[in-house]
């Protein structure tokens, strides 16, 4: 029987997603969608999704995909038509009677077929007839062999009008304009879309004709290199890819796909034994190819020209691509020589050379990184800024939560090593070029040149090596406590660098809970996050591990306000503190060129430091509560 697609829609739109999957299904609301544990394969963590708006329901594990139907059919084991009639039943409507017109569609589409299969055949006999020289000229001067012309299917298109019809003539004309054979423009007569090019055949996966691509051999004002079919019953170019029946059994042999800009790389990749090649119909790659690829590879091969043109395309087809990531499937990008395209570096450097390219592609977030890093200056902040602004949209742009947290941590990994380089630290020289001591100057400054400040009495009682790590273990432990803080202050949590691995390993484990949607938002409790936490082998610091401390976010008398408070101001000393003395001692290493700016800047850093300790002082021991 066959539904009208108008039909199914609103069978569709009248079944909420969620409460069909509900009802076998625990689903938890995450914003807008809601989420469990995926009902097709065994896991622990959500990643199986019901958009009630866009209703359908996908799992970010295994990729299980549908909608309503696909449910029923999928998880219930249903026949399609029996999964129509019980939602229908559920939603109040009748399955109508069988639509004429839908099988008469089908009997279309089996016709459109025979005619695009005879086209083929006549395009193939004109190549070998007097009219076909100048084509056949061009195959033997790009290398072609009689086995690939045979393989590909190359053809002719006469230079003459009325050429298609008179060679097609058991078919209706209409039959030839609905194949995209024909053209007609208001209502004149119809003439030949494709003449006086080489023809390639384009074929679905069971080989069948379903379209051309026609490359013309003498130039003609306004005239395309390329022509395509148009899209028919039969041809959807956003679907399809050239070569797919052939590339797709050597993808099994070879466990690579690669895709090429056209139909003639394809060729010149199959002449240098790479038989696993597609090409897409002269537009950018779409979402439903990149789909289709993923089908046959978890990381296809995508090829560029090394030129501008090239990288602002393989731009473009990452930016297609990063909002469908999922756990396995990526994109690899090679990019070819300049002003070379793969028929030109076969040629000249031979097949093991693409070969070879091939093999060292780039990841998806290596190319994003090179591409923004190079496409403007970045010498001053606000370039700087801007570049940040840029790599973050990127990241912002994956759907899937995990990758896109990973993403945003690798880009900003990235950032701020380009931005805030390690400054190399030089031996401090006094007047003369004297290294700091060797000289009897001024003693005004001699007592600035280090950094002999006496540590606060906290320290003093905490011990001078270990008041960090137990400062890092309250501040662990507040987080734990106090998880929304993770969100907006994660940007400065990350700075911080426990000198304890054990702590490490906890704060990265917080940051990922938190960046993947998990934590911070106040749907777990300090047990839940805790138990999260052990189950990935990591157990919080026990009350001894931080030295009696008193302090405010650790206690259950204080309000979310001032834990919030004093949990900000603990994680800002053990992220700036460091940072101070750092500049402490670049201040020190510049007193031989610049004394009097070098004293100064001492003078206000040891305030600032002086200041921070007295800060700690009092947070551990003035402010705090029992616990």
């Amino acid at each position: 029987m066959a539904l009208s697609p108008q039909w199914l829609d609103e069978l569709r739109s009248r079944i909420t997603l969620s409460a069909l999957i509900g009802r076998t299904e625990k689903l938890q609301r995450a914003g807008r969608e809601f989420k469990a544990c995926c009902p097709f394969h065994n896991e622990n963590t959500p990643s199986f999704y019901v958009n009630d708006e866009k209703q359908f329901y996908h799992c970010f594990g295994c990729g299980a995909h549908g909608d309503a139907i696909r449910w029923m059919t999928d998880q219930r084991g249903l026949p399609f038509m029996d999964a129509v009639k019980e939602l229908a039943e559920q939603a109040g409507m009748e399955v109508p009677a069988p639509d004429p017109r839908y099988a008469q569609a089908a009997q279309q589409r089996a016709s459109l077929h025979d005619v695009l299969g005879e086209a083929q055949a006549w395009f193939v006999s004109n190549l070998s007839a007097p009219e076909g020289a100048e084509a056949r000229a061009y195959l033997k001067q790009r290398g072609i062999s009689e086995a690939q012309i045979r393989e590909f299917g190359f053809g002719f298109a006469p230079d003459a009008k009325g050429g298609i019809e008179k060679a097609l003539s058991g078919f209706e004309r209409d039959m030839l304009i609905e194949a995209g054979l024909l053209i007609t423009v208001d209502g004149k007569e119809p003439y030949d879309r494709f003449r006086g090019r080489l023809m390639l055949p384009i074929q679905d996966r069971r080989a069948r004709v379903i379209g051309f691509g026609g490359r013309i051999l003498r130039k003609v004002d306004h005239a395309p290199k390329y022509l395509n079919s148009p899209d028919t019953p039969v041809f959807d170019k956003s679907r399809t890819l050239y070569n797919i029946h052939r590339a797709s059994a050597a993808s099994r042999q070879s466990e690579r796909l690669v895709v090429v800009e056209g139909y003639m790389d394809v060729v010149a990749l199959a002449g240098a034994g790479i038989a696993e090649a597609v090409a897409p119909m002269g537009t950018a790659l779409t979402e439903q190819q990149i789909e289709l690829l993923w089908r046959m590879v978890p990381v296809p091969v995508l090829c560029f020209d090394g030129d501008a043109a090239g990288q602002r395309a393989a731009m473009r087809a990452v930016e297609r691509a990063l909002p469908m990531l999922r756990p396995g499937h990526s994109l690899s990008i090679v990019t070819l020589p300049e002003g070379l395209d793969p028929d030109d570096l076969i040629r000249r450097d031979g097949p093991a050379a693409m070969k070879s390219l091939l093999g060292g592609g780039e990841s998806l977030i290596d190319l994003i990184w090179r591409f923004e890093k190079s496409a403007t200056a970045t010498a001053t902040p606000e370039a700087k800024a801007g570049l940040k602004e840029r790599l973050m949209a990127h990241a912002d742009a994956i759907q899937h939560p995990d990758i896109r947290a990973l993403y945003a941590r690798e880009l900003r990994d990235r950032f701020s090593a380009f931005a805030f380089p390690p400054r190399q630290r030089q031996p401090a020289r006094g007047f003369g070029g004297k290294l700091a001591g060797e000289f009897g100057g001024s003693r005004r400054f001699e007592r600035f040149q280090r950094d002999n400040t006496p540590p606060s009495p906290l320290l003093r009682q905490l011990g001078p090596a270990s008041a960090r790590t137990r400062l890092m273990a309250a501040v662990i432990l507040g987080l734990v406590r106090h998880p929304s803080l993770l969100n907006g202050k994660a940007e400065q949590i990350s700075q911080l660098r426990p000198e304890d691995a054990g702590q490490a390993r906890l704060l990265d484990a917080l940051l990922e809970l938190a960046e993947t949607g998990q934590i911070g938002g106040g749907s777990l409790e300090s047990p839940d996050i805790a138990a999260i936490l052990a189950e990935r082998g990591l157990a919080l610091p026990h009350g001894d591990a931080i030295g009696g401390m008193k302090l405010a976010f650790l206690s259950d008398r204080t309000t979310p306000a001032e834990a919030a408070e004093e949990l900000t101001e603990a994680i800002s000393l053990l992220v700036e503190r460091p940072a101070i003395e750092a500049a402490l001692v670049s201040a020190t290493a510049r007193f031989g060129d610049d004394p009097e700016g070098s004293f100064a800047e001492q003078q206000r850093l040891l305030k600032r430091k002086l200041e921070f300790d007295a800060r700690l002082m009092q947070m551990a021991a003035m402010r705090g509560g029992n616990q």
